[in-house]
């Protein structure tokens, strides 16, 4: 799961300056790319390691047919260790991704109306693209955060092992639906379909 959050936000970043540059991308340098893909994976081991050694703990989730950090454990070490994934795994990627895409929009904006004519359906599809992206990014990860933290912070037994199932299958589904917006929601490649 963290893996899918930090590659969004990385990739929303990368897409942003991509997108954004005055020189024509190398296509051949592929620096940028394994440098992305290292950063998400060395950020997400950093992030899953700690209960590993101590800093809360892995455990069945839900109805016990997966397994997850142990939201239950209402102790100091597992609950700040809680506060810290919901900061620093779905916070900040959710503030990158807005603050990329956000930029972008703005740069697609600028760009349109200096060229008025077919600039204004880029600019609308790509804040289709924009906001259908946050949106899903919102509606997969926001119902198993905020379990998450009821099941840590409220009440024991308030989220039912069935209660859970959703929101779990919606955030470890998540990975799904950027390309399938992506494909539907980019001219060039649906067009091509």
């Amino acid at each position: 799961g963290i893996i899918s959050l930090i590659s969004l936000a990385v990739l929303s970043y990368e897409r942003y300056c991509t997108m954004t540059r005055t020189a024509e991308p190398d296509t051949t340098n592929y620096r940028k790319t394994w440098a992305g893909i290292i950063l998400s994976w060395t950020y997400s081991l950093l992030w899953t390691l700690p209960p590993l050694f101590g800093w809360s703990s892995y455990g069945p989730e839900g109805p016990g047919i997966t397994c997850s950090v142990n939201w239950h454990s209402k102790d100091a070490n597992n609950a700040s260790y809680i506060i810290c994934l919901f900061i620093f795994c779905l916070l900040i990627p959710f503030a990158i991704i807005v603050y990329s895409y956000g930029k972008l929009l703005c740069a697609v904006r600028q760009v349109s109306s200096i060229h008025r004519g077919p600039g204004r359906g880029r600019e609308q599809r790509i804040l289709l693209m924009v906001l259908v992206m946050v949106l899903c990014f919102l509606l997969c990860w926001l119902p198993y955060a905020a379990v998450a933290l009821i099941a840590t912070f409220g009440q024991p037994g308030l989220i039912t092992p069935a209660a859970s199932i959703i929101p779990a299958i919606l955030a470890k589904s998540s990975t799904v639906y950027n390309p399938i917006i992506y494909v539907f929601l980019n001219k060039q490649v649906s067009g091509t379909l």
